[in-house]
């Protein structure tokens, strides 16, 4: 049998079904959002650790210190209001609070003013949309909080971030677009007040990664690391934030490419997967295991799947380390599948890896309803999963069977 043949039948046992249950799973109501250090991630690792079912496969899990992760503990309540309206806002679509924000548990009230204009004293400070959150602090004394305008996804929702600045003194609320033009024009006006509340509090948790070792490599054959983080930023009180496209769908296509490669690969050739915590907090997790890696001396090849939910016109990849064979190898899998690769910004862990001078490639394909309720598995496209994940079963098997010296047109117009 030729190496193309073969090729073709490992691409036939790729399993769309198989993907879509490890979807739904991580997605699920009991994992609530899978935020690192909680009870649903928690949940989460117990699930995928019991998922790796090959045989003689060496499974553990690395714990790590995730310092101060925001997380909201009460549903804020919001409202404002002018001449005699009063409107309560909601929260999620109309109103978040900001990774930046104290902690304010108690409502404040106060009126409008804008930021760098008006006498902050006692008043809830509007900032204008091309003003940063740096120059709005500037002269914020004694103020009630600071207003910050944020986009919204395309059904409403703005979106949830773990990662960012450390908390500033005030309390800080995000406003959807439309909320914010109309509170930053009666603030404009002299008129209007906000009455507000920020119960937002930062944990010391620990993260843990799993690590499977399915073939071990020979000291001349290819190592290959597959890996996706299955952390998500977490359910919120009364807001549900499945986190499917981000990254249920790159952890089923992970752990459906081990699947088929484990027993397929040819002799010497080694294969390991690492499925990530604390991405959403700073790829914490892949700085954590790629330090043990270079300590260690290993030099695996890097692919990892992050954000796979729906291809439209092409995969994005991104390249780090030493990844000129990594990224040819790639570019002839997606010529043999036909699935377009083009240049693009990965940020995810692969850019830990290749930090830290592995052969590191980053493949996303497009998410629907970013870090937001809207990240929901029936918004997976089964034919996106079954593409990536035959894109990585390709990039694998030419890792073990092609010439050494090949050159990559990723990016060039095909």
């Amino acid at each position: 049998m030729t190496a193309s043949s073969n090729l073709a039948d490992l691409l036939e046992q790729v399993s769309v079904d198989r993907m879509a249950v490890t979807v739904a799973a991580l997605a699920s109501d009991p994992l609530a959002g899978r935020r690192v250090g909680s009870t649903g991630g928690a949940a989460a690792r117990d699930w995928l650790v019991n998922r790796f079912t090959a045989p003689g496969a060496d499974v553990r899990t690395e714990e790590f210190p995730v310092r101060a992760v925001p997380q909201v503990y009460e549903a804020p309540t919001v409202t404002w209001g002018e001449g005699g309206r009063t409107d309560e806002l909601v929260f999620g679509r109309q109103v978040a609070i900001h990774p930046a924000s104290a902690d304010t548990p108690n409502i404040r009230r106060g009126a409008l003013a804008v930021a760098g204009k008006d006498d902050p004293t006692g008043r809830w400070l509007v900032v204008p949309a091309d003003m940063s959150l740096f120059d709005a602090y500037r002269d914020t004394n004694r103020a009630a909080g600071l207003l910050v305008r944020r986009p919204v996804d395309a059904e409403g929702w703005q979106f949830t971030m773990l990662a960012g600045p450390d908390p500033g003194p005030l309390p800080v609320l995000t406003l959807d677009p439309d909320t914010h033009h109309a509170v930053l024009t009666a603030a404009t006006a002299g008129d209007g007040w906000l009455a507000g509340a920020t119960p937002l509090r930062r944990d010391d948790v620990t993260g843990a990664n799993i690590h499977a070792c399915l073939r071990q490599p020979a000291p001349a054959g290819a190592d290959l690391l597959l890996t996706a983080h299955y952390d998500g930023v977490g359910d919120h009180p009364g807001l549900r934030l499945p986190g499917a496209s981000d990254n249920a769908t790159g952890v089923a296509v992970v752990l459906e490419a081990a699947r088929v490669l484990a027993t397929a690969l040819p002799a010497g050739a080694g294969l390991s997967v690492a499925l990530l915590d604390g991405e959403e907090v700073g790829a914490l997790g892949s700085a954590h295991h790629a330090s043990q890696l270079h300590a260690a001396g290993a030099a695996p090849m890097v692919l990892n799947v992050d954000g796979v939910g729906r291809l439209e016109r092409a995969a994005a990849v991104e390249a780090g380390g030493p990844a000129h064979r990594l990224l040819a190898l790639l570019d002839q899998a997606g010529r043999h599948t036909g699935i377009p690769l083009v240049a693009g910004p990965v940020a995810s862990d692969n850019r830990r890896y290749g930090g830290a001078g592995f052969a590191a490639v980053g493949i996303g394909a497009g998410m629907g309803g970013y870090h937001s309720p809207a990240d929901t598995p029936d918004k997976v496209d089964p034919a996106t999963l079954a593409a990536i994940a035959r894109l990585v079963v390709a990039t694998a098997h030419l890792a073990a069977t092609a010439p050494a010296t090949l050159s990559s047109s990723i990016g060039d117009k095909r």
